[in-house]
């Protein structure tokens, strides 16, 4: 799969986008600060529904505006595809494929990307929401369907906390909260479907990350990942119970056995969720161990050991998506990581991923890019998105003589051409918000 073409409007930093892209490897360049991360970020939520850099969709949208859209025009072989998002400041999120209505849950049926970032050391260092965060992402693009598990579970969890927190509030407790006891089923089976894919995730993963470790840091530590549950009498998320270097015998892949193990979780711990307000079990709650040389990464592994198990990871989420996508390699977005990696690790990255279909770059200093991925170089400046593909091609004997005149005419052109393209996005984006305004009334319950 490649992305041929994103547009965007009202997103970050952009109140109109146009990039192309190429097959093979493309290159973003620009100082910080200027929109590079925003236009890879645009490409990741078409594959994932969610940012890698917030939780909420409301600071996608530009300031003073009420919702961003996303457009890109994707090719599957001979096949193309235009998915598209508004991603609204409140409110459930629209989408279209080929212009016609869908859920948003369908996307990324359609678009598969793995992203590379400074954040990803995060996945290995930081608190376990960032772990959870990076397997339901992959499973939502591993299994479309998840997105919808995911988001009822969440709303699931949302009502439950809400009763918890009245029921403390007004002193009841027993017999009289028999509505809990529904909320816990709809909990229960919607969180054993959870468990159940991310254990199956982290197994099949296991080999691959393993390989990927081993090319990246030039040595066998022995990787190794599983999980820590909550319903299995740990507790990760909490400072005095949070033991995940203890790993419990949970069942891998069944289902039913999980979901007696929840339900018992959730009766053992009922008396101090009333006194907390709080679900104190469950997929929410657990935690994605990580192992080099059988300890846990955590606390024990080096700066470039968690280098090396973070990228593993990505990488190792690129080679499942490739092996069981119909549509062909997934989109690799290395985004600023070039600067935070050592010589090393940077000319092995590159090796591992110049053999991918499409891979975009985002880098502040050109000259940190390895030679491998430095093709069709784009300039962004405050927002401003300039392709010197065209006018590198067009380069030769005869636009050398004519010198200086000649390379004025070009961005004279280009941005004539880009006056042109911003009032048709303009006017686009105009309607697309009488649109928005339009249906806003109709009470679509479209997924997130």
């Amino acid at each position: 799969m490649i992305v041929e073409h994103l547009s965007l409007v009202d997103f970050r930093n952009y109140a109109t986008a146009e990039l192309t892209l190429h097959r093979g490897p493309n290159v973003l360049v620009g100082r910080n600060g200027q929109g590079k991360t925003n236009l890879a970020e645009a490409v990741v939520f078409l594959a994932t529904l969610g940012s890698h850099r917030v939780s909420s969709d409301a600071p996608m949208v530009r300031d003073g505006q009420e919702f961003a859209v996303i457009r890109a025009r994707l090719s599957h072989g001979e096949r193309r595809v235009l998915a598209e998002v508004q991603v609204n400041r409140q409110g459930s999120n629209k989408a279209r494929i080929n212009g016609s209505p869908s859920k948003p849950n369908e996307l990324p049926r359609y678009a598969h990307v793995v992203l590379f970032a400074p954040e990803d050391l995060q996945i290995v260092r930081g608190d376990p929401s960032a772990r959870r965060r990076f397997a339901d992402q992959l499973l939502i693009q591993r299994t479309p369907r998840m997105a919808s598990v995911l988001a009822d579970y969440d709303r699931v969890l949302k009502q439950r906390n809400a009763l918890l927190k009245s029921a403390r509030a007004r002193g009841i407790r027993g017999e009289a909260l028999s509505t809990l006891d529904v909320w816990d089923d709809k909990l229960v089976a919607l969180g054993s479907e959870i468990i159940t894919a991310r254990q199956r995730l982290a197994a099949d993963l296991q080999q691959p990350v393993a390989d990927a470790y081993e090319a990246i840091a030039g040595a066998d530590h022995r990787p190794r990942l599983e999980w820590a549950l909550s319903v299995d009498g740990g507790d990760p998320e909490e400072e005095d119970g949070g033991d995940s270097e203890e790993i419990a015998g949970a069942p891998l892949g069944d289902t039913a056995r999980i979901a007696e193990m929840f339900r018992a979780s959730l009766a053992a711990k009922r008396s101090n969720e009333l006194d907390r307000g709080l679900t104190l079990t469950g997929p929410h709650r657990d935690d994605l161990v990580l192992r080099v040389r059988d300890l846990p990464v955590k606390g024990y592994a080096s700066h470039g050991e968690s280098w090396s198990v973070a990228l593993a990871l990505r990488l190792a989420s690129a080679e499942l998506l490739r092996s069981e996508s119909p549509a062909g390699d997934p989109v690799l977005i290395l985004d600023d990581v070039f600067a935070e990696l050592d010589a090393d690790r940077r000319q092995r990255l590159a090796a591992l991923t110049a053999g991918y279909e499409q891979v975009v770059v985002t880098a502040a200093v050109e000259e940190d890019i390895p030679a491998v991925l430095h093709a069709h170089v784009v300039h962004i400046s405050a927002g401003t998105i300039s392709d010197d593909r065209a006018l590198r091609q067009a380069q030769g004997p005869k636009a050398e003589t004519q010198g200086p005149k000649a390379e004025t005419q070009g961005p004279k052109a280009e941005a004539q051409g880009s006056r042109v393209e911003a009032q048709g996005s303009k006017a686009e984006a105009q309607g697309a918000r009488a649109e928005a305004q339009g249906s806003a009334t109709e009470g679509e319950d479209d997924d997130e």
